[in-house]
Order: structure tokens, then C-alpha cells, then sequence
């Protein structure tokens, strides 16, 4: 097992930042805690690390027992939002600082360097400086440094979140190959759901200190197990489960409100027995893909995403009459907002 959390809290004076948090993550994955801010998820990452320390619970790292260690004795990499590269130092000094503090070997610790800089697809910049890169190429840096004393363990702090969009897609398709590669245990936090889905093997939905759910990104977004991953995981409508887009269609609840997602919206031009009446509202196209707002007789507003073939089929226009049925929809015992 790579890293065993068992029952762990920290509070920071009267704010319970982590409430008996327990999880399990397997040698080699790549692991990603999800969530809004103040959810816990980066305090969680730094009693990982031993940045910080537990009022309660134990940190097993590789078998074992690390609660009480230091930082340098977990045999950790570590990066940062915000690279934290050293701007006096040349990219190659970066790479190889943390492998001069343990006295690696010289000849050792320049082929290490190399290897690296090929791997983080960064040969040839070793006698740059930091300023001379642009924020992705920093951020590759930050994790060749990191991954130079061979960790057991990588933790990765919203890494991408400093970057533009763009440059935050390209990194995070890389990163997941460059895990396929080196097969490091690898914890990264985000609040960035689609960057969660893309990258991790598995997520850690985090939210007020507890965790919610853990699983694939599939089975987290397919079988959330609580209105909160629903609501936060992917765009959601929540709606009474007394509106008749529900009650004729045999959707029965004895929870007050039901989810249901824009993408399980079925959207006719003409009415059958379990459709219910909504007026177009709003076309908001995407590009890749058609967001359609209706207005439906009893007034709620719903939300349908329409694949460009299917609109152009319907052949939408705003104040449009149409007719929507859900094609799936899920209620829960308790629901709290974000």
C-alpha cells in the first residue's frame, strides 16, 4: 500500500480544517483530493507531507508508520502552485539541488539531472534561468526537482492552478503520461473537476474536512454518493420532485429535490405521453457542443446540452416551443449547498 490514512483530524483554533479522515491510496496511482476551498483537501496534502501535523490519527507511507517523522524522512516530492524554483540558479542547479543536500555522488547526480531534463521534455535548457521559461515549462521544472532524489511519494499542490487554460490541458494530458512512465505513488489536489476526471485514477471528493466519496472518476460521476459529489462533479440541475418533468415520467421521490444532469435532458420538437412543455430561453453555443436554457410551464428552468448534430437536427431557436423528458434522474436523503 502506498499511503494509509487512518481516522486523521486537524484543527486550526476553532476551524475543523480535516474531521476523521480515513483512505487508502494504492502504490503507483495517481490520486487526485477534490474539492472547493476550505474543503480540506491541501491541509490533508501537507499531513501527508509532515508540513503539518495531526491532533489525531496515524500517516502510514509504503508500510510504514511516518506520523511522527519529519519532512526530510518521508522521502517526499513536493511541488508547489507556484514553482518555488530558485531564480539565482540555472535549471540544470534546480534540478540537482535537492540531490547535493543528500551528497549524491557528482557523476551521479549530472546523469540524474539529464535524464530529467529528457524526461520533463526540457533537453537542452539545463543553462537557462527560471525567468527565460514560460509558467508550463517552470512548473516541468518544479516537478524534474521534485522527482531527482527518487521519492517514494509525489505531492503535488493545485499544480496547474497559476497557468493559463490552454497550458493547464497541455500539462495535465502530460503529466498523465509521465505518470504511466515513472509509476511514482502521486496525491495532486485541485478544485478543478475536469482536471480530476482527466488525470486521476482515482478521486478523493472532499468537502467541510470529510470525505464524501472515493472511486473512479467514472463511478464518482455515474453513482455519486452524496447530492454534494452530484452537485459538484459535473453541471446539475436541481429541481422540486414535484415538477411534472418527474411525475410523468415515473420518477418518484420522497426527497424534496431531484438531479438532474443537462446531458440527461431529452429534447423533442413534438410531444408524446411523458414529455412536459418548456419554452427555449437561452442558446449558449460552445463550440463543441450546444447549451439550450428552457423554461418549463411550471416555471422551473432547465438546463439541456445538445451535441451539435442534435441541434442542428431540432433546428432550436429562442421562444421556441418544445418538449423535454429526463432521461435519468437521482434524488438523496440530505442536500447542502457548496
Amino acid at each position: 500500500m502506498g499511503i494509509v490514512v487512518q481516522d486523521v483530524s486537524k484543527r486550526f483554533g476553532s476551524f475543523q480544517a480535516v474531521d476523521q479522515v480515513s483512505l487508502e491510496i494504492k502504490s503507483g496511482s495517481l490520486v487526485a483530493l477534490l474539492g472547493p476551498s476550505g474543503s480540506g483537501k491541501s491541509t490533508l496534502l501537507r499531513l501527508i507531507s509532515g508540513l503539518e501535523s495531526p491532533d489525531s490519527g496515524r500517516i502510514f507511507l509504503t508500510g510504514e508508520d511516518a506520523t511522527d517523522r519529519s519532512v526530510q524522512d518521508r522521502n517526499i516530492g513536493f511541488v508547489f502552485q507556484h514553482y518555488a524554483l530558485f531564480k539565482h540558479l540555472t535549471v540544470r542547479k534546480n534540478i540537482a539541488f535537492g540531490m547535493e543536500i543528500r551528497k549524491y555522488p557528482p557523476d551521479k547526480a549530472k546523469k540524474r539531472v539529464e535524464e530529467l531534463l529528457d524526461l520533463v521534455q526540457l533537453g537542452g535548457m539545463g543553462d537557462r534561468y527560471p525567468s527565460q521559461l514560460s509558467g508550463g515549462q517552470r512548473q516541468r521544472i518544479a516537478l524534474a526537482r521534485a522527482l531527482a532524489v527518487e521519492p517514494k511519494v509525489l505531492l503535488l499542490d493545485e499544480p496547474f492552478g497559476a497557468l493559463d487554460a490552454k497550458v493547464r490541458k497541455d500539462l495535465r494530458a502530460w503529466l498523465r503520461r509521465l505518470h504511466d512512465e515513472v509509476h511514482v505513488t502521486t496525491v495532486f489536489v485541485t478544485h478543478d473537476q475536469e482536471e480530476a476526471m482527466e488525470v486521476a485514477d482515482e478521486i478523493v471528493v472532499m468537502n467541510k474536512g470529510k470525505v464524501e466519496q472515493i472511486g473512479t472518476p467514472a463511478n464518482v460521476y455515474d453513482h455519486p454518493a452524496t447530492a454534494f459529489v452530484m452537485s459538484f462533479i459535473g453541471p446539475v440541475n436541481v429541481l422540486p420532485s414535484s415538477s411534472r418533468i418527474f411525475q410523468n415520467n415515473g420518477f418518484d421521490s420522497a426527497h424534496p429535490e431531484m438531479f438532474l444532469r443537462p446531458h440527461d435532458v431529452v429534447v423533442e420538437t413534438s410531444p408524446n405521453g411523458s414529455t412536459v412543455s418548456a419554452r427555449v430561453t437561452r442558446l449558449i453555443h460552445l463550440g463543441w457542443e450546444i447549451q439550450a436554457e428552457l423554461t418549463l410551464d411550471d416555471g422551473q428552468v432547465v438546463t439541456a446540452h445538445l451535441t451539435r448534430d442534435r441541434f442542428d437536427e431540432l433546428n432550436l431557436s429562442p421562444d421556441q416551443r418544445v418538449y423535454v423528458k429526463p432521461k435519468d434522474a437521482k434524488s438523496f436523503p440530505l442536500y447542502y449547498s457548496i
